[in-house]
């Protein structure tokens, strides 16, 4: 099924060991020196901690609560990397870990599927357009589910570029991903991927979209029913949060367009424009499972609110179609493109050497006294690695500028390469003062303190999951809804709310520059 993308030989392919430096770079970075952060980093890690330290694994729970929004598949995982990494790297770490192992095999995967369908040169620029693709910076680096999903829908366009010639092998890929899917982003994320299955049925390979569709089943339904046989009550909230998920809301609208322009760029124009080019073609030709699956994973999105969750399974198809079209593309274009990443990046490298001077020595000043207001009382000097790291990665960013030889890949290279420079300089050198506007690490030592040792129970109003992830981590404090119980009463308002009658105020505390967010402690007798 594989095909040429020139009629004649095509030129070198980008270096294999260029592509496993920038892969190895970009997923290691940032995974590893801070704390959980508000929302999804917090809540994910401890769900994971939760997990290994109850030693139940059939039902997630947050901070001990049952938390039916969540499928276990990465959090299973995060918590095997968590406890097999804790001899030399804290639980939070070792379970972000695993978005890193698990980005790494999405790119492999994703390239196995792209050499299948477009030829072995294919198969290296398809992770340089994955690692460039903004939406994904952030997410590939917190402890979330996004690379387990992206890993399993990768596996599903693998399977389908092999069901002409090795169809058991695509029936156990097609299956095991459409199941995996489930289990790792639930129906938001295996729907719009399950009508790829249209494809082998299309092509009268019967036995494959069966085979395929059962082994999905099968591995789909294996959590569910070990859930219905442990917790049923959950179970059923579960599958009332799933049906939720996928309820049509907030349609399309200009916010769409404005999210995706950014989020998947520059994947979404690269694939659009080699749509287009073979529009005629699509139907046979190996451009049909993206062309199907992009178009399928698109209107999804559109019928419901631009996020990531909803946005994860067009990801992949629009790297593999991009795939097809970023050796092919105008010369006009790829100049532009290959300007525009020099430009940017040099501008954002420059920007990031600006900001660490301003945090470390003072200057310029009026940059160092708007980071003093964003993270009051940040103190803490750069580390001699972190600023060897920063070094390098700059000298290196020169290299590509100046050494990097001219060819078709060329683009995709900077641009692949550019993400990845900007994102280490900012984890060398940016990493500690956002982690210490980020983390809720010193508000939680602030409560325990004053806490008395046999506390008791505490009453929660307006206190959100990363808060209660927070609390539970750092601390092992759980707190409780509404009760007449409780002597204690912790709540999250902003500066301005009052204080609830009858209570008397302990303890008041915020993240540093945290301007909203305030965190309150009550006590009555």
């Amino acid at each position: 099924m594989a095909f040429s993308l020139e009629p004649d030989a095509p030129p070198a392919g980008p270096s294999p060991w260029l592509v496993l430096v920038l892969s190895c770079a970009f997923l290691i970075a940032g995974v590893i020196g801070h704390d959980p952060w508000k929302s999804e980093d917090a809540i994910n890690i401890a769900i994971a901690h939760d997990f290994a330290q109850a030693g139940q694994w059939s039902m997630p729970t947050l901070a001990g609560d049952p938390w039916p929004e969540a499928e276990p598949l990465y959090h299973w995982l995060a918590a095997v990397t968590g406890m097999a990494f804790g001899a030399v790297l804290p639980f939070h770490e070792g379970a972000r870990l695993a978005a890193a192992l698990l980005g790494g095999l999405f790119l492999f995967v994703l390239a196995g599927a792209a050499r299948s369908l477009f030829g072995r040169q294919a198969a290296w620029a398809s992770p340089l357009l994955a690692m460039g693709t903004l939406g994904l910076l952030v997410p590939m680096h917190e402890a979330q589910p996004a690379s387990t999903i992206l890993a399993a829908i990768a596996t599903v366009y693998w399977g389908i570029a092999l069901s002409d010639g090795h169809r058991r092998i695509a029936m156990s890929l097609i299956g095991g991903g459409l199941g995996t899917t489930f289990l790792a982003g639930g129906l938001v994320a295996v729907l719009p991927t399950l009508t790829l299955l249209a494809i082998p049925f299309w092509r009268r390979q019967w036995w494959t979209a069966i085979g395929a569709l059962l082994i999905g089943s099968l591995l789909a339904l294996s959590w569910p029913t070990a859930l219905v046989l442990a917790h049923p009550t959950h179970l059923d909230d579960w599958w009332a949060a799933e049906i939720a998920t996928i309820a049509p809301r907030n349609p399309f609208s200009l916010a769409h367009l404005e999210w995706l322009s950014w989020f998947a760029w520059p994947v979404l124009l690269i694939a659009a424009w080699a749509l287009w080019r073979n529009r005629r073609q699509l139907a046979h030709g190996p451009l049909a499972a993206p062309a199907l699956g992009a178009g399928i994973a698109l209107i999804w999105l559109l019928l419901h609110e631009p996020k990531l969750t909803l946005a994860l399974p067009l990801l992949p198809p629009l790297m593999l179609a991009a795939t097809a079209g970023c050796e092919r593309l105008r010369r006009g274009a790829a100049n532009a493109w290959d300007w525009f990443g020099m430009m940017t990046f040099s501008l954002f490298v420059a920007l990031t050497w600006l900001g660490a001077s301003a945090l470390y020595v003072g200057w310029p000043p009026k940059v160092a006294a708007n980071a003093a207001r964003i993270a009051p009382g940040f103190t803490t000097p750069i580390s001699t690695p972190a600023l060897v790291v920063a070094l390098v990665t700059t000298l290196g960013w020169l290299v590509v500028l100046t050494r990097l030889p001219r060819s078709p890949w060329r683009p995709a290279i900077r641009w692949a390469a550019g993400v990845t420079v900007l994102w280490l300089l900012v984890v060398a050198l940016l990493m500690p003062w956002i982690d210490y506007g980020k983390t809720y690490r010193s508000v939680v030592a602030g409560l325990r303190e004053a806490l008395p040792p046999d506390f008791g129970c505490i009453e929660r109003r307006g206190l959100g999951a990363s808060q209660r992830a927070s609390l539970d981590y750092f601390a092992g404090i759980r707190t409780q809804t509404t009760t007449d119980d409780c002597r204690w009463l912790l709540v999250q308002s902003n500066p301005r709310e009052q204080p609830p009658t009858g209570w008397d105020k302990i303890w008041e505390g915020r993240r540093p520059g945290d301007r909203d967010e305030v965190w309150r402690l009550y006590r009555r007798d």
